[in-house]
């Protein structure tokens, strides 16, 4: 597949247009000096000028990103195989015998030089191995020096192939990290005109309400909550901080990002310093869980949660406590009857479908911790 054409790749295209310049020079002045050993030293003049013309067509089609595409590619190696083609006519078999060079010389490396550049190092292999076959059809004896043209040919395809490569990867390396840095400065300008106005209303009302009574202090404790999601949105770097791209996982996310969605005044977190690589249907399906056994909490507990996140190598296990009144016995298999699943199917139907477990311990007063453990690696 053609690389993007980009900024860190113009430098080896404008080192190709040289290339082809001084080869053609050089093609110009051989033909100069053998001029009287050529069998048809007309047709040698003629060839000569369609090689010029040639040049000045890449030259130019080449400065084009938009013409780097395979009929440009396609008719540059055709020509070039012409050419060479071409010279047992144009020079004679016995001129060649003697050592006249062929007409093709150096300039016949352009197009390897330009597939390589175009494609890496399997397009320029390719391209190498085409022009180097043609030039050794024109010759009537093949020997040590002829295989070192060969050679020379495939290392200039395959080292500029991948020198380009190189440049087309950290070029998007590169673009990556600008719009990262652009991002992160949005969001940091954002989040100071958020704090300088919105958490410091919402702060003040959860202070000044809080202790009173009836619905102005449900309205304050709202604003508190609505304060700490709105200060954990704009500490982190939303969901794309969540990818881990190191992860063996193809796609894991980081679960600390997931359950910080959760924290709040009522809801507190605590998580390990450094990230909880899960791949992401599990950390999806462990975060609903998550949120649904904080929902029973909210109708049923009240008061506040405690969410421990703990990363135990092969098995990353989630707590959730709370301080309620606490799930009398039988309540739990009393609800399934009555066709109350949220904990059956929401909690536990998620967890054991990862090949998790759950455990519940509740007593009277004492409040309830729901337990849930998955395992990292999945079948």
């Amino acid at each position: 597949m053609p690389s993007p054409s980009g900024g860190l790749e113009v430098p080896l295209w404008r080192a190709l247009t040289v290339f082809r310049l001084a080869s053609l020079a050089y093609v110009c002045a051989l033909a100069v000096r053998d001029a009287d050993r050529y069998a048809h030293p007309y047709a040698v003049g003629v060839l000569i000028l369609v090689m010029i013309v040639w040049t000045g067509t890449t030259v130019i089609g080449y400065a084009r990103p938009a013409r780097r595409r395979w009929p440009l590619l396609l008719a540059d190696l055709g020509v070039v195989l012409a050419v060479v083609l071409a010279t047992p006519w144009v020079v004679g078999r016995a001129a060649l015998a003697t050592g006249v060079p062929t007409m093709g010389v150096a300039w016949m490396a352009g197009p390897v030089l330009a597939w390589a550049v175009s494609g890496g190092r399997r397009r320029g292999t390719v391209a190498a191995l085409l022009v180097a076959g043609a030039d050794l059809a024109t010759r009537q004896r093949i020997g040590e020096s002829s295989f070192t043209g060969v050679i020379l040919m495939l290392l200039a395809g395959v080292v500029v192939g991948h020198v380009a490569r190189l440049a087309a990867t950290a070029e998007e390396r590169l673009q990556r990290a600008v719009e990262l840095e652009a991002a992160t400065r949005e969001r940091e300008r954002l989040a100071r005109g958020i704090h300088d106005s919105v958490l410091q209303v919402l702060a003040l009302v959860q202070r000044r309400g809080v202790d009173l009574p009836g619905e102005a202090g449900e309205l304050a404790r709202l604003a508190g909550e609505q304060e700490a999601a709105l200060r954990a949105l704009i500490a982190d770097a939303g969901p794309a901080a969540a990818v881990i791209p190191d992860s063996p996982e193809a796609a894991a996310v980081d679960l600390r990002t997931l359950l910080g969605r959760y924290a709040s005044s009522a809801v507190a977190l605590s998580a390990p310093a450094t990230p909880v690589p899960l791949p992401r249907r599990v950390a999806g399906e462990l975060a609903a869980a998550t949120g649904a056994a904080l929902d029973n909490v909210g109708r049923h507990a009240g008061g506040r949660a405690w969410v421990l996140i703990e990363d135990e190598g092969a098995t990353v296990t989630v707590s959730i406590r709370d301080e309620g009144p606490g799930i009398p016995d039988g309540r739990l298999a009393e609800a399934a009857a009555q066709g109350r699943l949220g904990v059956t199917q929401s909690i536990r139907g998620r967890v054991v479908d990862l090949g998790g477990t759950v455990r519940i311990v509740s007593a009277p007063e004492a409040g309830t911790e729901i337990e849930l453990t998955v395992p990292r690696a999945q079948r």
